[in-house]
Parts: C-alpha cells; sequence; structure tokens
C-alpha cells in the first residue's frame, strides 16, 4: 500500500479533448451499468467520490476535473472527499462492513478489491468500460480484474524504489547508489560516520516499513517464492526468515531519524519532509516521493534528489529489475448512479490525464500518453519499471485485508525491535490459513 499512495499510493485536470474519442469517453451510452437503466450522463444524479489525494499536486486537480465534467453535465452533481490513505482504509471498511460502499472510490486492486466484489459491493462494469480497456496498459489493468471480469480502472502505475539525496551521499564519501544489500549496509555506515541520518522512515504509518520485508522477501525467495508462500499459506520458510533478518539488521544498525516510530508519512514533521527538507539521505517509496516530498518540506531538494532500484541479496533468487509496486484506480460502487460510469471513462481521457502526468505525480497508464512525462524524477521510474523482469503488488492490498494488514503489524514490531523474524513469519503464516 500504499499510500495517502502509498499513499498517496496517487491524479489530473483539463477539459474533455479530442482524444476522447479514443476511449469512447464523454458521450452517453447505450450501455445498461448493472441493470439500473440507461447510462444517461445528462440524468439528475449525485456521486460520491473518495480518493486519496488529500494534497497538492493532485488534490486541486481532481476538483477541477470534477468541476469540468458539472459544466458538461449541469444536472450531476460530484462531491468530492479527500481522504488521506490510512484514514481512508479505515472509513473504507466501516463503509463496506455496513454493506455499503461510494458511487467513485480510491483501490489498489488485488485481494483487497476481490474481498469487495466477493461482498457484492462492487459493480461489474466490464461491458462498459471495454472501449477504455483497449486503451490502457494490460499490466496496469491486471489488478483491477478477478475471474475475467473488469471491476475498476487504474489512473496510475509505478514501483517502490530508494529515492536518495546526491549531495549526502557526496558527503558521506559514496560515489554510487549500491546494487546489492550488503552495499546498502555499508553506505549506511557510512552516512552514520559523516553525521547524516541515512533513511527517512514513516513507522506510525506501518506500510513503508512493510516495504523493507517486502523486497527482501523478494530478493532472497524470489518473486515466485512470495507468491508460492501466500498460495501454500505458509510463510515461515527458511527463506522468507531470511528476509526477516535482513530488515532486523538494517534496523539493528539504527538508520532512521530520532522519533521515526512516531512518525506520518505525508506531515510536516513525517517522512516526505525529513526527506525534503535534506534531513535524510534515503527514503524507501513510490512513483510519488518527490512531489510529497516537495508539498510537506515546502521546497524539496530539486537537483540533488535522485533515484535506483532496491538492490539485490548476494545468492538470493530475485534480481535487482524485479520490482514491487502498483499505482491507483476507481472503483464504482454498486449503488452508484449510471453517470458514474461516464464520469470515470471522463478522468481517463488522454487529455485529461496528461495534465496530471505532467505533474509528475502519476505515471502513464493509457496508451499513447508517455510523451506527457516531462519531470525528471518521473522519467527515471518509467525508465526503470521499462525494464521490469517480474513484478509484485503492494502484497497489503494483493492480499486479503486481514494478512495485509498483519504483514504491516508484524514488520512494524520487526524494526522497532519488539518481534523476531521468526515470529513475523509465523504471524503470516497464522493470518494467511485464517483468511
Amino acid at each position: 500500500m500504499i499510500a495517502s499512495s502509498p499513499i498517496p499510493r496517487r491524479t489530473f485536470l483539463g477539459a474533455l479533448g479530442a482524444g476522447a474519442a479514443v476511449l469512447g469517453i464523454g458521450a452517453c451510452s447505450s450501455d445498461n451499468p448493472g441493470g439500473s437503466g440507461t447510462a444517461d450522463p445528462n440524468a439528475p444524479a449525485t456521486i460520491e467520490w473518495w480518493h486519496i489525494a488529500n494534497t497538492p499536486p493532485m488534490l486541486p486537480v481532481w476538483q477541477q476535473l470534477a468541476d469540468a465534467y458539472h459544466a458538461q453535465h449541469p444536472n450531476v452533481t460530484i462531491n468530492v472527499t479527500p481522504i488521506e490513505n490510512e484514514a481512508f482504509k479505515a472509513k473504507m471498511t466501516t463503509e463496506t462492513q455496513s454493506g455499503h460502499a461510494p458511487s467513485l472510490f480510491h483501490t489498489w486492486g488485488g485481494g483487497v478489491l476481490k474481498q469487495q466484489v466477493d461482498a457484492g459491493l462492487v459493480r461489474d462494469i466490464t461491458n462498459d468500460v471495454s472501449a477504455t480497456v483497449g486503451g490502457i496498459s494490460p499490466t496496469a489493468m491486471d489488478a483491477y480484474q478477478i475471474d475475467g471480469k473488469t471491476y475498476a480502472l487504474p489512473n496510475d502505475i509505478g514501483m517502490v524504489g530508494f529515492w536518495y539525496n546526491k549531495a549526502l551521499f557526496t558527503k558521506a564519501g559514496i560515489s554510487a547508489p549500491p546494487t546489492t544489500w550488503a552495499e546498502l549496509l555499508d553506505d549506511v555506515r557510512k552516512l552514520k560516520g559523516a553525521g547524516v541520518t541515512p533513511i527517512a522512515l514513516a513507522g506510525q504509518a506501518k506500510w513503508p516499513e512493510m516495504y523493507y520485508w517486502t523486497y527482501l522477501a523478494m530478493r532472497v525467495a524470489g518473486v515466485d517464492g512470495l507468491k508460492k508462500a501466500f498460495s501454500d499459506k505458509k510463510f515461515d520458510t527458511p527463506e522468507l526468515v531470511k528476509a526477516g533478518q535482513h530488515v532486523k539488521e538494517l534496523a539493528d544498525l539504527q538508520p532512521f531519524q530520532n522519533g521515526f516510530l512516531g512518525a506520518t508519512y505525508d506531515k510536516p514533521d513525517g517522512q516526505a519532509a525529513t526527506m525534503g527538507n535534506g534531513l535524510a539521505a534515503m527514503e524507501l517509496m513510490g512513483q510519488w516521493g518527490p512531489s510529497v516530498e516537495k508539498e510537506q518540506s515546502g521546497k524539496g531538494i530539486g537537483g540533488d534528489l535522485d533515484f535506483f532500484p532496491f538492490p539485490k541479496v548476494d545468492g538470493g533468487k530475485g534480481k535487482e529489475t524485479d520490482i514491487m509496486g502498483g499505482g491507483g484506480g476507481f472503483a464504482v460502487g454498486k449503488d452508484a448512479p449510471a453517470a458514474t460510469i461516464d464520469f470515470l471513462k471522463f478522468l481517463l481521457a488522454p487529455d485529461n490525464i496528461r495534465k496530471g502526468i505532467a505533474t509528475g505525480a502519476i505515471l502513464p497508464v493509457v496508451k499513447g500518453t508517455d510523451d506527457a512525462v516531462t519531470d525528471a524524477n518521473a522519467k527515471k521510474v518509467v525508465t526503470t519499471v521499462a525494464k521490469t523482469t517480474a513484478f509484485h503488488l503492494y502484497p497489503d492490498q494483493a492480499w486479503p485485508p486481514s494478512v495485509g494488514q498483519a504483514l504491516n503489524d508484524s514488520v512494524s514490531q520487526l524494526v522497532a525491535g519488539a518481534m523476531s523474524p521468526d515470529a513475523v513469519a509465523k504471524a503470516l503464516t497464522e493470518a494467511a490459513q485464517s483468511a
């Protein structure tokens, strides 16, 4: 997970352009979503839209898009509710437990979306968006399709990796980013020796800590090994215990900023601000990292910011080009008015999504929009993703919520020194077997 983005784990602007015809956007549809009648986007309706872009640059962009759609369809009212990542998860849990879902809401796909689908809370939009899906990257679509049916559309895709401060690396005598886990630990020691905080971390949020265990599990056991552990409901294997041991050896170096256990991600004293203010050398974060750093610090570190993928582990099965990540998308609630689907298509109009891509907060999912990537940091992520050899969705979204929560909670305890690597593996196994 993400994220506020995890999370941010994160979006666009502009009036409907000529490119809309490509995705079948902006015209009245003859489809019959949910059997509720002809999808007339001009019929009176109120759309409740929950999203997690609760900070700029995407917060005002989403609102401007909603306003633009309303201007074209005056009978359609869009109530926009921006919610911070963790608060969104809690609010969605309460909402879905009551048997309801917003008209349009953020999703990372995977196991959480499947659980909502199984509960009958999400509309099957397969027939309504078939033309739109044809214009979206298959990799981006994968997390939102279940048993051959489409339940959501993505608006972003990317990966988690290390954002780092080149000036602080230079201060510590580090000339290039690490390519192995052993080198990363050595760089942590060099940074501490130079009086530099090596890593910014949001311990209170928990999901940023989960990234470390997940990547180390992927590097030691391989992506297939991690997926097999979930399918077999058995995480207490030597390889995954080893992944936990690697997390512990990092934590034992005390590489994080003072007070990290109580730090949030996207607050003025949180992880992103610590990085953006130049007070730490690295953060392991998704493609939205630089935009949140800049927003929370008020400036960011400009040209000193760079990116490198999570290093390989010597002797491990995973490659440096195996990535963990995802993006974000939107699902349609079962009781949503028909105009909701038309609005969702509007959001993905090429001319609209190009505006979002230009902010650097999201990366392309709609085919033919790569030209909109102008941000230097975003280009680095796009280039790295293009070399991907294997992919794993954020596990706290790929797996059922109870398993994802067990992962976040137990890894947080591991980083805090209150849980052992073996205990983490046991907790995950028990959660998977109970799910």
